[in-house]
């Protein structure tokens, strides 16, 4: 649960505003120095990276996505996918530069700043851009072209971006219909911890459409507040979607044989779908997957 509480932190905290590559439209992808504007502020980079360090499991999987995977020396001990990332010990949580600098990095991405570490790194004069959680589908996109701008991928990315936004699109076009006024519950962890609609998470249930139950919960704002059970089941959602299923062990079994859960909708007609938690938590080209389990549970199991 430890390692489920960290992951909550550093989505909460993490909801710095993002800007867009501050480059001259007019550049050629492959031109060098650029300079990019991150949530840190302007960055330049003064040649084409060849040792990445990605302290940002999300920026990982967009970085090899784009075709830089080969320009990656190191990830944080997050990021498992793709399982080709050389992954090492570096902590995403609590980042530290000295040893983030033993790679000799070109370009470090981070997702927060935590330990001060984007001031150390300056420090030793290696660019360091901040990514932070998006709050959108738009704000996700803007951070995988940044991403090929910053690597040399521009091509690339918008290519990943533009296949990702018609994969979307015809998804949410095929179930959106099914989605009219059902209601759901997101479970980020066992204790009810959940997501709002003001979250990246949120975001992409709103494509549909659905009514997310956590909204009214949200008394603090936070975008992940802590449900109680039975706030759950007198809200009755038409769909549940687990992703806890890794860190946690939950499957539609646990949920059915939690007191009292047997009496929703979603319980009744077997519209729970179990995510991976890692494809819910990030906002790379996995945001697909994410979006077609959704879908398919709304066109195979959800009811009116």
């Amino acid at each position: 649960m430890l390692r489920r509480s960290l992951v909550l932190l550093a989505a909460a905290a993490a909801t710095l505003p993002l800007l867009v590559s501050a480059a001259s439209a007019a550049q050629r992808p492959a031109d060098f120095p650029v300079t990019v504007i991150a949530a840190n502020g302007r960055v330049t980079i003064p040649h084409k990276p060849r040792r990445i360090v990605s302290m940002s499991p999300s920026a990982t999987e967009s970085l090899f996505a784009i075709r830089a995977g080969a320009q990656v020396v190191a990830v944080d001990d997050q990021s498992d996918y793709p399982r080709s990332a050389p992954r090492t010990r570096l902590s995403g949580f609590t980042p530290n530069a000295e040893a983030i600098a033993k790679y000799r990095p070109d370009l470090v991405v981070v997702s927060y700043d935590a330990n001060r570490v984007v001031a150390s790194l300056r420090k030793l004069r290696i660019p360091v851009m901040v990514q932070p959680a998006p709050r959108t589908l738009p704000q996700a996109y803007e951070q995988i072209k940044q991403l090929g701008r910053a690597t040399g991928h521009l091509d690339r990315a918008r290519t990943v971006i533009a296949r990702m936004r018609t994969q979307i699109a015809r998804l949410v076009a095929a179930s959106s219909a099914k989605a009219r006024g059902v209601s759901f519950y997101h479970e980020l962890s066992p204790d009810y911890y959940s997501a709002t609609s003001s979250t990246f998470i949120g975001s992409v249930y709103r494509l549909f459409g659905l009514r997310n139950l956590a909204d009214a919960a949200d008394s603090s704002g936070s975008g992940f507040p802590k449900l109680a059970g039975e706030y759950v089941i007198s809200s009755d959602p038409g769909l549940i979607v687990l992703a806890d299923t890794k860190c946690c062990g939950q499957t539609k079994a646990t949920v059915a044989a939690r007191p009292g859960w047997d009496r929703t909708r979603a319980v009744r007609n077997g519209a729970i779908v179990l995510l991976d938690d890692s494809i819910a938590a990030r906002w790379g080209p996995r945001i697909v997957n994410f979006v077609r389990a959704v879908s398919s549970a709304l066109q195979t199991s959800v009811r009116g």
